[in-house]
Order: structure tokens, then C-alpha cells, then sequence
């Protein structure tokens, strides 16, 4: 139980925001766009497929979320089980440099929402649009990990796991 509530926990978080963001980027779309609102359509698309959704979800985040969950599946203790969602993005019982990192992005992501909430329109959906693209990403890379790991035996990925 603990695993899939780790994963869902997740996967819900990311839901959510694909949603709350589809409503601002379709809205962007009322406006008339000129030729330099499209030039930054596709470079913040292309720029958040790559560094959210291909560096960020695919070749980090991702990864470690299934062995983390793989290792709750193994070793979890009661309170990794309650705190599903957080022990398996990194908030606790990973090495300090981890957990500084989960805290920071987490800090950073929080930071760029409230400034963005700031943007008119179109340019607040514009930017929008990139982090769904990215979130979308990060959503089929974590369900893809999340099932290679537990369909796999030589699923290697380190967990990054430590204990205070």
C-alpha cells in the first residue's frame, strides 16, 4: 500500500498541476498572438521539453523515484510508509546533498509559480505551455520507470537512500 500511495501521491501532484495550468495556457490562446508570441511558444517549449521533461524528469528525477519506491516496496519502514510521497521525492533519509536539492527545487518551483502568477496574459500561458510540456514528460517517464522497476530484477538505479 505504502508503494502505490507513494506513486499515486506523485502522480496526483502532477495531475494537478497539468490541470491548473491547461486553463491558463488555453486561455492564452484568446489573445492574439504575434509572430514574436510564437517564437516564444517553441523556443520555452523546446527549452522545457529538455530541461525539465528530458534532464530534470527523464534522466534524474524519474529514475530515482522508481528505486526509491522499489526500495519501500523492500525495505520501508512504517514511517517511509506514511510519508510515501515525500520519502520517494527525497525530502527524507537520502544523503544531505539530495534533500538540500529536493528542498531548492522545491523553494525554486514555488518561487517561479508566484512570479508567474504576476505575467499577463498571453505571455503567462506561453510560459505555461512549456511547463506542461515538461510536466507531461515527467508524468510518462515516471510511470515508464515506475513499471520498469518493478518488472525488472536488474533495475539499478541508485535510491540515493541514508539515514540521519
Amino acid at each position: 500500500m505504502g508503494v502505490i500511495w507513494g506513486f499515486l501521491g506523485f502522480i496526483f501532484l502532477l495531475i494537478f498541476a497539468l490541470i491548473r495550468l491547461s486553463d491558463i495556457a488555453i486561455d492564452s490562446f484568446r489573445y492574439d498572438y504575434n509572430s514574436y508570441h510564437w517564437v516564444a511558444v517553441i523556443i520555452n517549449s523546446l527549452f522545457m521539453a529538455y530541461s525539465e521533461g528530458y534532464k530534470g524528469f527523464q534522466k534524474s528525477f524519474s529514475p530515482r523515484l522508481a528505486a526509491r519506491l522499489k526500495y519501500l516496496y523492500q525495505k520501508g519502514n512504517p514511517i517511509e510508509l506514511i510519508l510515501a510521497p515525500l520519502f520517494c521525492m527525497s525530502f527524507f533519509n537520502a544523503p544531505k546533498k539530495r534533500i538540500f536539492i529536493s528542498l531548492s527545487l522545491t523553494i525554486l518551483i514555488i518561487s517561479f509559480v508566484i512570479f508567474f502568477h504576476q505575467l499577463p496574459q498571453p505571455w503567462r500561458g506561453i510560459l505555461d505551455i512549456g511547463v506542461l510540456i515538461g510536466l507531461t514528460w515527467g508524468l510518462v517517464v515516471s510511470c515508464y520507470f515506475f513499471i520498469k522497476a518493478f518488472k525488472s530484477n536488474d533495475f539499478l538505479i541508485d535510491p540515493e537512500i541514508k539515514y540521519p
